[in-house]
């Protein structure tokens, strides 16, 4: 800002000063950014039959899918908050 008027160099408009000017293409946008930080573990707390309705506690690190039903036989679900 060479006349302290809010312009950049040589009169290009406000381009300078304070992370404000144009990228050039390769370079820019490589921040940290905002990120939402950690969250929590995922998944469900319960398995769900999708046919029955039977419920029981999920075991963390085995997908509800590749669980079945002990009385149905059919592939169970996990069972979200709503």
């Amino acid at each position: 800002m060479p006349l302290r008027d809010g312009t950049g160099p040589t009169g290009q408009g406000p381009v300078a000063g304070r992370g404000a000017g144009r990228g050039t293409g390769r370079g820019a946008g490589r921040g940290i950014g905002l990120g939402a930080g950690r969250r929590g573990l995922g998944g469900s707390t319960e398995c769900e039959c999708p046919s029955c309705g039977h419920k029981q506690p999920h075991a963390r690190g085995i997908p509800c899918s590749q669980v079945k039903c002990p009385k149905c036989g059919t592939p169970m679900r996990g069972a979200f908050c709503k």
